[in-house]
């Protein structure tokens, strides 16, 4: 398949959600002439020019593993002079752009290849050339990324122009449900029988057939018609945002924490370790589910006990898909990071208290992180010294603070006493 369109994409990162999510539905959208991604692995980028700009993706489905081959894809190495010029090029004749970096810390640098330089330069060459509007999708998981990459971008460009960028150009956040990940291991890509990135590099990207992208309302006085098709607008992404935090996020942690205790390879193994899968169900609709359905009832049908219930039953379904082949390791890397104070296991915790909810299921999960991060949690370390010398001056409520660490010390000697009887069943033990 030939690219056809008319409109130019520009990527940052090239990673699995943006080789296959953005990327891969722009091609296959036909909207597109030109493909364009920003990529600092020089590896990586040489892998993919030697593969005449071509590159492979793994699609998992509830029954299969289907490969795709996406290009002709320009990737350039934004330290290189030259290339960088190509990205700044881009971005002038760019519709739509997205950012797939590892988080938002990756937006600004000292480099001159910096995201937010660049996007700077190309925007104000934008305006300056009558170059078309354009969308910028910040595809990284925080509630706020779209804000931040914005404000830094503008930090660059004076400040007479900020009116004219802001006319032609808007920042979006996004709700990327999609998992996915990365495999370098050559077993592993053996074993599943992955196409990889470009021939003989053992590297191959892994993501689930799951389309269903919310953005933020595009909100141009004269409509604005997109290139990729599949992502779904909303009014107040919020919500939806908090929904995949304190409900997604939060539970593929709670499994993932519970099964590096147990010792567990896969996420979809612990469907054979009595009561975690049902604990973690219980926890995504009677904890998240309750919290969120009270603070956002009426905003969606999302919201209802009987929508997030769908949402919940669809997502713990897709954690558990054989095809995805997705490892313990991955879920709980970072754990300092998904125990910070507004991330996902405590994040959820406060929430849920906010809101009259008793979200004692969170705490074990939290728990479990401490244990992953610190084994001697399980012996005689204190879960409240390590998460107070971890959340340092975050919380502004010293009752708040003292409620959540009280409900974690509870639930890590109710871990310990699991552990020391075996891992029996887990939601009868804990119930």
């Amino acid at each position: 398949m030939a690219l056809t369109g008319t409109r130019t994409f520009v990527g940052f990162g090239f990673g699995a959600i943006q080789s296959g999510l953005f990327l891969y539905e722009a091609f296959f959208s036909g909207a597109f002439r030109r493909l364009v991604v920003a990529e600092v692995l020089q590896d990586v980028v040489s892998a993919v020019r030697l593969a005449d700009n071509t590159y492979g993706v793994n699609i998992a489905y509830h029954d299969r593993v289907d490969c795709a081959r996406i290009g002709r894809v320009a990737i350039q190495d934004p330290a290189v002079d030259s290339d960088r010029q190509q990205v700044i090029d881009a971005i002038v004749e760019a519709e739509e752009l997205a950012t797939a970096v590892p988080s938002v810390a990756f937006y600004s640098s000292d480099k001159p290849g910096s995201i937010h330089r660049l996007l700077a330069t190309g925007l104000c060459k934008k305006i300056e050339q009558g170059g078309p509007r354009a969308v910028i999708y910040a595809a990284e998981n925080h509630n706020h990324a779209a804000e931040i990459l914005e404000q830094r971008v503008m930090e660059q460009i004076p400040v007479n122009q900020h009116a004219a960028i802001r006319a032609r150009v808007r920042f979006l956040n996004t709700v990327i449900g999609k998992m996915s990940h990365v495999v370098t291991d050559a077993k592993e890509i053996q074993t599943q029988q992955l196409a990889t990135i470009a021939p003989d590099f053992q590297r191959a990207f892994l993501v689930e057939s799951f389309n269903r992208i919310l953005i933020s309302k595009i909100d141009f006085p004269e409509p604005f018609q997109r290139g990729i098709k599949v992502l779904q607008e909303k009014n107040d992404l919020l919500p939806f945002e908090e929904a995949k935090l304190y409900g997604h996020n939060a539970t593929h942690a709670l499994i993932g924490y519970i099964g590096a205790l147990i010792g567990a390879q896969r996420v979809a193994d612990l469907q054979e370790s009595p009561g975690v899968i049902s604990l973690a169900r219980a926890a995504f609709i009677e904890e998240s589910g309750e919290a969120l359905i009270r603070k956002y009832r009426g905003v969606d049908p999302l919201f209802t006990p009987e929508g997030y219930r769908e949402y919940a039953d669809d997502l713990i379904e897709r954690m558990m898909n054989p095809f995805l082949v997705d490892s313990i390791e991955r879920v709980t890397r970072d754990t300092e990071r998904k125990l910070g104070w507004n991330d996902r296991l405590i994040g959820t915790i406060r929430l849920a208290l906010q809101q009259g909810v008793r979200p004692r299921r969170y705490a074990l999960g939290a728990a479990a992180a401490l244990a992953v991060l610190d084994s001697n949690i399980l012996d005689s370390a204190s879960p409240s010294a390590v998460l107070t010398k971890l959340w340092g001056d975050v919380p502004s409520s010293a009752k708040e603070s003292e409620a959540v660490l009280g409900m974690i010390e509870d639930a890590s000697q109710r871990l310990k006493a699991w552990h020391t009887a075996g891992f029996p069943d887990l939601e009868a033990f804990y119930h």
